[in-house]
């Protein structure tokens, strides 16, 4: 499968939403317990410095099908504010064809454009071994572990690990 990572637009909302939630119902990764539906969606995918959306097709003839996204944004304000953070979200049944490594390298670089100096994760669940496998061998730097620091969906807490990336 061909992947381009492309700007977010309107048309990509549907698609961008569902496998948003996905990451969401599994409740091993991103902090939101919410939901999105089309309007909370549009609105939180628009506030971001920038969404990139990973679109695939077999062939130049197929039709494109959203098969992940990131989100990129400041990690903080004003003197903190040149540090951004970013979250991944690859549709379930399309994993482990490298489209999150995709993300990742299209999300330095557009850090990177956006001014950003350094990348920040600040709750990468232990266990999300594919994750931390993937920072680790782009070069982020491991900061340390936040014991106990993310509830997971079966209501045990988790281990988080903080990463880190100068862009």
């Amino acid at each position: 499968m061909k992947i381009t990572i492309k700007p977010y637009e309107t048309k990509y909302l549907r698609e961008a939403v569902e496998i948003w939630n996905q990451v969401v119902e599994e409740g091993v990764a991103f902090p939101q317990e919410e939901y999105l539906d089309e309007i909370s969606g549009e609105k939180f995918f628009e506030e971001q410095s920038y969404c990139g959306i990973a679109v695939g097709s077999e062939d130049k003839n197929d039709d494109e099908q959203v098969c992940g996204l990131y989100i990129l944004h400041p990690n903080n304000v004003g003197r903190c504010g040149h540090i951004c953070n970013a979250s991944y979200a690859v549709k379930k049944d399309i994993r482990g064809l490298h489209i999150g490594e995709k993300l990742v390298l299209d999300c330095i670089e557009k850090g990177r454009e956006h001014g950003f100096k350094i990348m920040q994760f600040n709750a990468v669940v232990v266990s999300n071994v594919h994750a931390r496998h993937l920072y680790e061998r782009l070069g982020f730097l491991e900061l340390g572990i936040i014991p106990g620091g993310f509830r997971m969906k079966d209501g045990r807490f988790e281990d988080i690990c903080l990463y880190y990336c100068k862009l």
